[in-house]
């Protein structure tokens, strides 16, 4: 599948993807359980606080809401990482994942710094 060029399209494939990737990871060991919810929570954030970010009453409203996404997508990053290490055979699944969440992380952190220098944006 062709990855949208829209950041808000892509952080809820994103955030998709995270549900799919969790999906089988509710069951028995509880450590994976455990990271699973706390990676739902965060990958799922993203796209929620962009859709809040599109609608922001104010500049600086637009601005927190991106910066909040960012937040989010560097720790489901993390939340990726964890649970790959407890379970080194999601390593290949979790992979691309981690990749989109830094490209994500990457394409926010540029939105904000575009959003802070240019007063008719966000």
């Amino acid at each position: 599948m062709k990855t949208p060029y829209d950041i808000q399209d892509r952080s809820f494939l994103f955030a998709c993807r995270i549900v799919d990737f969790c999906k089988p990871l509710f069951g028995p060991p509880t450590v994976l359980r455990e990271l699973s919810r706390q990676l739902i929570r965060a990958g799922t954030s993203v796209g929620a606080n962009l859709e809040e970010a599109e609608a922001g009453q104010t500049k600086p409203d637009f601005r927190t809401k991106v910066a909040i996404s960012r937040k989010e997508a560097r720790e489901a990053r993390y939340w990726l990482r964890l649970i790959a290490h407890a379970e080194p055979r999601l390593n290949i699944q979790a992979a691309p994942l981690i990749d989109e969440a830094c490209q994500i992380v990457q394409i926010l952190t540029a939105i904000k710094k575009s959003a802070e220098t240019n007063d008719n944006r966000g």
